[in-house]
């Protein structure tokens, strides 16, 4: 499995076009997947700028729990780049 991941991120990352991406995308995700992987970008850029975890949750329209699951991967160390990209934004 883990090379088919491997595969998926060299397939994206070699998408250039930002059309040409989200042909990829709607052609290899699910319609609720596309809803749902912007929402939990979302969450993650909300949670990193200290936004309280249930008023996100009720702005998304969303259970708490998946607020938690994006905070729990932020302890984890996961979205370094979304972090420096915030980071940079307010400096």
């Amino acid at each position: 499995m883990r090379a088919y991941l491997d595969k998926l991120i060299t397939q994206i990352v070699d998408i250039k076009d930002k059309d040409l991406l989200k042909d990829f995308l709607e052609g290899i995700l699910t319609p609720k997947e596309l809803e749902e992987i912007p929402t939990r970008l979302e969450i993650v850029n909300r949670l990193i700028k200290g936004d309280a975890q249930h008023k996100i949750a009720e702005d998304l329209k969303i259970g708490v729990a998946t607020v938690s699951r994006g905070a729990r991967e932020l302890k984890l160390g996961r979205f370094k780049i979304l972090q420096s990209q915030n980071k940079s934004l307010t400096d």
